[in-house]
C-alpha cells in the first residue's frame, strides 16, 4: 500500500481544455499530483493522444509544476463504450435525445470515472480527486451537477472507508472564466498551450485550427469553447496578459 499523501491529488485528465485547467489548478495547490485518463472507446479518442505532450508542456509553463507532477495512469473502460449508444461512442449525428438531453450524454460516465479514480487514489494514497465537472456552462449532463458529485463523495467515502475530497474547481464558472483561470494560473503561456495542444471537439477533428484551438467548430463542445474564448478576449481588451517570463 502506498504511503498516504494527505495533500496529494489525482486529476481526471482527458487531454481537453477543462481537465488541463484543472491540472494546473491542482499543481498550484498540492505538492504531489498524479493524473488518470480513461479510454472508453470515445469517438474523440485523439484527446488521449494529447495528454503526454501536455504533461511535458506543464514543466515549461512552470518548473515547480514539473517537480510536483507524478505518475500518469490510463484505465481501459471499453465496456462503457460497448453499452453506450451515444454520439460520443458511435458514429451518429449529434442531436437532442428523447430524454431531453443531447445524445452526447454517456449515462454513468462520470460516476464510473470517479469510482475508478477513487479506487486508484486509494491504492496511491491520494486524498484529493480533481475533476472538470461544471453546471454553469454545460450541456445539462446530470452527472456534472454539484449535487451528484457531493452525493458520490459520500458514497465513495463510506464504501472505501476513506475521506476523499472530490474537487471541482470549474463547477460554478463559465467557459470565459475557465480561460481566465488558466491565465491566472499559468499566464499567456498556459493559454497558448491550451489553444495548441488540448483537444475538446466531440468529433475528434484536429485538421482546422481556430483562434481558440483545434476542432470542427460546430459541435456543442466547440461552440462552448469558442463562445467562452470570444468572451474572454473581449473582457481582456485593454488588459496586458500575465506573462510567466
Amino acid at each position: 500500500m502506498a504511503t498516504e499523501h494527505q495533500d496529494g491529488a489525482l486529476v481526471l485528465f482527458s487531454g481537453g481544455q477543462d481537465s488541463t485547467t484543472c491540472l494546473a489548478w491542482a499543481l498550484d495547490r498540492f505538492p504531489r499530483v498524479e493524473t488518470v485518463g480513461f479510454d472508453y472507446g470515445q469517438r474523440h479518442r485523439v484527446e488521449l493522444d494529447c495528454r503526454a505532450k501536455l504533461r511535458e508542456e506543464f514543466g515549461r509553463v512552470n518548473p515547480d509544476w514539473a517537480n510536483r507532477l507524478g505518475d500518469d495512469h490510463t484505465i481501459s473502460l471499453e465496456a462503457l463504450g460497448e453499452i453506450s449508444d451515444t454520439a460520443l461512442t458511435q458514429d451518429i449525428e449529434i442531436e437532442m435525445a428523447n430524454i431531453g438531453l443531447p445524445n452526447t450524454f454517456v449515462p454513468g460516465r462520470n460516476l464510473i470515472f470517479l469510482t475508478f479514480a477513487a479506487a486508484l487514489a486509494c491504492r496511491r494514497g491520494l486524498k484529493h480527486i480533481v475533476g472538470g465537472m461544471c453546471e454553469t456552462d454545460f450541456s445539462g449532463y446530470p452527472d456534472c451537477r454539484d449535487d451528484t458529485i457531493k452525493a458520490l463523495q459520500v458514497a465513495l467515502n463510506l464504501g472505501m472507508e476513506k475521506r476523499f475530497v472530490l474537487e471541482t474547481p470549474l463547477m460554478w464558472i463559465d467557459k470565459a472564466a475557465t480561460w481566465q483561470l488558466a491565465e491566472s494560473l499559468g499566464g499567456s503561456l498556459l493559454v497558448d498551450v491550451i489553444i495548441e495542444d488540448t483537444h475538446t471537439c466531440y468529433l475528434g477533428e484536429r485538421g482546422q485550427r481556430h483562434d481558440w484551438g483545434f476542432g470542427c467548430g460546430v459541435c456543442p463542445a466547440c461552440e462552448l469553447r469558442a463562445k467562452g474564448y470570444s468572451k474572454f478576449i473581449a473582457e481582456e481588451t485593454g488588459i496586458t496578459r500575465i506573462s510567466n517570463g
